[in-house]
């Protein structure tokens, strides 16, 4: 009452600025999704133009055409500047949503784990609703974001099948695997042997760089083979101390992992991140239909299993991808990714807490040394995160002003 009695004691043309300031909640609501969009399509651009820098820098390598350009002092500078476009405050909140989406990842593990073996849900059923709800979400926020760039890909006959290939590596096969992962072994574990993608990617980086690996990406692909080894055999040489199928599922979804870093590159190029992942989880949803049998096949689920099953599709899956790729824009991805490790810890810790699940001590050894692998590689080349974010965004300033 106030507020109305306050702007009808203005003059005429004071109160239609002050209408033009006022915000409908539907309009609120349309910038919300606006940047909540914006920030996944632009930080992904960060995560593909990291792959192809190492595939650069890989190949320049092998060829000798490298140059080391001395860095030029300008004087002092203020801690807080090191960050480069990335300010303190800015750094602090991506690292947040970083932690917060790969503690929303690792506790989907758990919750998955118990969907599966309390009510009895199968890996297929639980993959294929948990993409046909994110596939809606996702293709909601496009269609109120980017509605031309998700017709032009929804219209363009060419790009059918490398939707298709990218759909089946990149969503169907990471979404199963790691869902029987998960079954066969447990959320802890099959989050962490999710990380062994890392070596894969550093395979494809070697081949296409036409490189050997560095001294520490040796390291790390020593610890995450001496670290899958204690998970596998729990130090034994004649036993396994994990069932095997849930060793092949385990590996599967790191590979699949990998693939979701290199097949859909150009897709995400050319159309968005938004509108890939809405076409791709819809689409894989939609296949996996005839195998699922997300009706017939529904399992009965008191009102906790259906709290359960809406956190995995919607925080599990499309929450904790925004947060993680939102914190990717705003804290650069070398940060992100050192972060990320929580996703596996989480992941460990809730499986203890919450399933009762038991680690021997070789359990325990070998995740660990898979952890110190994913802080290996991801350090591998670099300084330190800094100066690699700080040459990031230089090169962006270079592409602007061009």
């Amino acid at each position: 009452m106030s507020n109305w009695s306050e702007s009808s004691e203005l003059l005429p043309s004071q109160q239609r600025q002050a209408q033009a300031q006022m915000v409908a909640p539907g309009e609120a609501m349309a910038e919300v999704v606006e940047d909540f969009a914006q920030d996944m399509e632009d930080s992904v651009h960060n995560v593909v133009e990291d792959v192809h820098d190492a595939v650069e820098g890989g190949r320049a390598q092998a060829s000798g055409n490298v140059t080391h350009t001395p860095a030029v002092s300008t004087g002092a500078t203020p801690k807080l500047e090191r960050f480069g476009r990335f300010g303190a405050s800015r750094v602090l909140v991506g690292c947040l949503m970083t932690l917060v989406g790969g503690t929303l990842w690792g506790l989907n593990g758990t919750v998955s784990k118990v969907l599966l073996d309390t009510y009895h849900a199968t890996p297929l059923w639980m993959a294929c609703v948990r993409e046909l709800l994110a596939g809606a979400m996702f293709l909601v926020v496009a269609a109120l974001r980017e509605p031309k760039q998700l017709k032009g890909a929804l219209t363009t006959p060419r790009d059918y099948p490398h939707f298709l290939i990218a759909t089946l590596t990149c969503v169907t096969l990471t979404q199963v695997a790691y869902l029987f992962s998960v079954h066969w072994t447990n959320g802890g574990t099959a989050t962490v042997l999710q990380q062994v993608s890392l070596l894969m990617v550093l395979a494809y980086v070697c081949v296409h760089g036409r490189r050997w690996p560095h001294a520490r990406e040796i390291i790390g692909i020593a610890l995450a083979f001496t670290g899958v080894f204690l998970l596998v055999t729990g130090g034994s040489f004649t036993s396994l101390h994990m069932p095997l199928p849930g060793l092949l599922w385990g590996m599967t979804d790191a590979f699949s992992a990998a693939c979701l870093v290199i097949v859909p590159i150009s897709l995400i190029n050319r159309w968005g991140n938004t509108v890939f992942n809405g076409i791709t989880f819809m689409l894989s949803g939609l296949l996996l239909i005839p195998f699922a049998h997300p009706i017939a096949a529904m399992p009965q689920l008191d009102a906790k299993g259906w709290w359960m099953l809406a956190y995995s599709a919607i925080c599990g899956t499309f929450l904790a991808f925004w947060l993680f790729m939102g914190g990717v824009e705003r804290a650069g991805s070398m940060r992100t990714a050192l972060l990320s490790t929580i996703e596996p810890v989480v992941a460990t810790i809730s499986t203890v807490l919450w399933v009762g699940t038991v680690f021997v001590p070789t359990d325990l050894f070998g995740i660990a040394l898979i952890l110190i692998m994913v802080v290996v590689m991801q350090t591998g080349g670099h300084d330190n995160a800094d100066t690699h974010d700080d040459a990031h965004d230089g090169k962006q300033r270079k592409r602007k002003k061009g």
